[in-house]
């Protein structure tokens, strides 16, 4: 749910942040209201600085007021300091706090959250908009307590020596009020639209630098510098608007506080005030005054901060406020036999009209090995997505040894399913530590080297520089593609889980690779289940069965020389291919 503008449950959502640090809040308030207290009290030294020292001569005077000058800056910087450093603490705190929560908030989003959203509106908001909320408490609120504390202090002083001039100045309160609320506003409008440019800005980037090889294969580099371009334009235009609104709303606030200044001064020169006020005394209101315009200066610039604060609250509020996938299961069976079942099993994806699964009925014995084939979109991976609850069917019933997939934790679920698909993820860090991953941390030196040679990894780890420990860049750079399969291969392999499923396994592995993964894969799949989708006829012709898809259903099933037999779409797809043993099916 996401905020109204200006509602006040967004301050009251963010206390909490900084209710656990009171004792912090209330020294850097101490610290500011020291610094306020400074600023009000030097002014006030002018009267007698004018008045009964450079005026009467007064002894006493002359002799006192050069320590308190000292002892009052003395008193400035500590109240600095303490105000400073306190608002900084806490804001530091805030930050880290719900950069947190926004993070374990994403570790259980649904799938689905991050298929219908860009990864860099995502990075953006952790990011970028936490950090914004920081500084509208670092910056933008201290700037509103401190100056605010400063003017009450500086509208004393000039309240002790003409109770009427002041009066003169506060006609000015309503319409710098007036004007702060309208900014206020606008601000708003402008931070919002700040976010998304930064999260465009965040997702090209992230695009480039993913995909620069492909990039420059296929000559890409001009129109994606349009695109950056384009949105980068945005941007600046977002924030010179912030620029231009501050800078009017400034010149209006200064244009209202040197009106009252000069009717301050009419006033002032009228016979009858001028006969209460001594020099000292005038110079004394007169400094105090214009001593406010820089505080009503900074209050007013503050709210850009602010409001840009309080839109990336509303923006991170809505992730926190996103439901975490349902996990109302508690069977958590040590290990499963792996039977499955899906029953009458209909899927259809958020927007679309037609049904990505329509109608699935499908028995796995356990141990057993089924392949899915079928054209590209025939609802292969969508099935497979199912077991592990990244989606949820729409109607029909999934269940493992009997059992409903709801009825299972999600973490007991999980544990029973070892995945090893085409779009291979691996980790900035050790070969030790991305195949031993997670739940396997806990595995020795022993299991990890065995799981490497099986999947026949071991040849290539021992000779990169530190083996095991060798640190292998941002999504396994510095390894080629069959490489980083074989890592993931062997991270399944390592797991050891009733049920494997393999999507794509061997797609990136050449003959010679793929033959000796194969025989991994065979020892990995004997006495487990094991789903698999793939391509590559070497895969497909060992299974127990083959499901054949088509548009969502299941039109086919039987093992390989049944279906050829048959004459079917299978028989179809396996003679399309010019090479038998190299041949793809969709």
């Amino acid at each position: 749910m996401t905020e109204d503008p200006g509602n006040p449950r967004l301050y009251r959502r963010l206390l909490p942040y900084a209710r656990p640090h009171w004792p912090v809040a209330l020294g850097a308030l101490a610290g500011m209201v020291l610094e306020a207290s400074v600023a009000a009290g030097f002014t006030a030294l002018m009267q007698p600085l004018l008045d009964d020292a450079l005026g009467a001569r007064n002894a006493s005077v002359i002799a006192w007021l050069p320590f308190a000058i000292i002892a009052l800056f003395v008193a400035r910087g500590l109240g600095v300091f303490i105000g400073d450093y306190g608002m900084a603490w806490i804001s530091r705190r805030m930050i880290a706090d719900l950069r947190a929560q926004v993070f374990e908030r994403y570790l259980v989003l649904p799938s689905r959250f991050f298929a219908e959203r860009a990864s860099g509106d995502a990075l953006s908001r952790l990011s970028f908009q936490v950090e914004q909320i920081g500084q509208a408490c670092t910056e933008g609120l201290k700037i509103w307590v401190l100056d605010s504390l400063i003017i009450i202090g500086l509208l004393g002083v000039m309240t002790w020596y003409s109770p009427q001039l002041t009066l003169s100045v506060l006609l000015a309160g309503p319409a710098i009020a007036l004007v702060v609320r309208l900014v206020s506003k606008r601000y708003r409008a402008i931070s919002r639209r700040i976010q998304t440019s930064v999260a465009d800005v965040t997702q090209i980037g992230q695009d480039v630098i993913l995909g620069e090889r492909e990039i420059k294969i296929y000559g890409g580099q001009q129109d994606e510098a349009e695109r950056f371009s384009k949105v980068n334009e945005h941007n600046r235009r977002q924030h010179l608007k912030v620029s231009a609104t501050n800078a009017m709303s400034s010149a209006l606030v200064q244009i209202l506080a040197a009106s009252s200044l000069a009717l301050v001064v009419y006033v002032a020169t009228r016979p009858g005030e001028l006969e209460r006020l001594t020099p000292g005394a005038f110079t004394a209101f007169m400094t105090a005054m214009l001593a406010i315009l820089p505080s009503l200066k900074r209050l007013t610039s503050a709210q850009s901060l602010i409001q840009r604060g309080l839109a990336a609250a509303e923006s991170v509020f809505s992730i926190l406020d996103e439901a975490a996938e349902p996990d109302p299961g508690t069977y958590a069976p040590e290990r499963v036999r792996g039977e499955i079942r899906l029953d009458g099993i209909r899927l259809r994806y958020p927007g679309r009209e037609d049904y990505a699964l329509g109608g699935i009925d499908l028995h796995v014995a356990a141990g057993e090995t089924v392949a899915l084939v079928g054209r590209s979109g025939s609802g292969k991976s969508s099935l497979v997505a199912l077991l592990a609850r990244f989606l949820h069917p729409d109607s029909g019933q999934v269940s493992i040894d009997g059992v409903p997939l709801d009825d299972y934790s999600l973490r007991a679920l999980r544990r029973q399913l070892a995945l090893v698909s085409q779009q291979i993820v691996l980790f900035n860090d050790s070969v030790a530590r991305n195949i031993a991953y997670g739940d396997l941390r806990r595995s020795s030196r022993a299991e990890i080297e065995a799981a490497a040679r099986a999947a026949h990894a071991w040849e290539f780890i021992e000779a990169l520089p530190q083996g095991l420990d060798t640190t292998i860049g941002e999504r396994g750079a510095a390894l080629s593609g069959g490489q980083r399969q074989r890592l993931a291969i062997a991270r399944a392999l390592l797991k050891n889980a009733p049920i494997l499923i393999l999507d794509e396994a061997t797609s990136a592995l050449d003959n010679t690779s793929e033959r000796q993964v194969q025989q991994a894969l065979r020892s990995a799949m004997n006495g487990r289940t094991t789903l698999v989708i793939a391509h590559r006829l070497s895969t497909v012709e060992q299974a127990d069965r083959i499901v054949v898809m088509d548009e969502g259903r299941i039109v086919e099933q039987g093992s390989h020389a049944e279906l050829l037999a048959r004459g079917g779409m299978y028989a179809q797809l396996y003679r399309s291919r010019e090479d038998a043993v190299d041949a793809d099916i969709p």
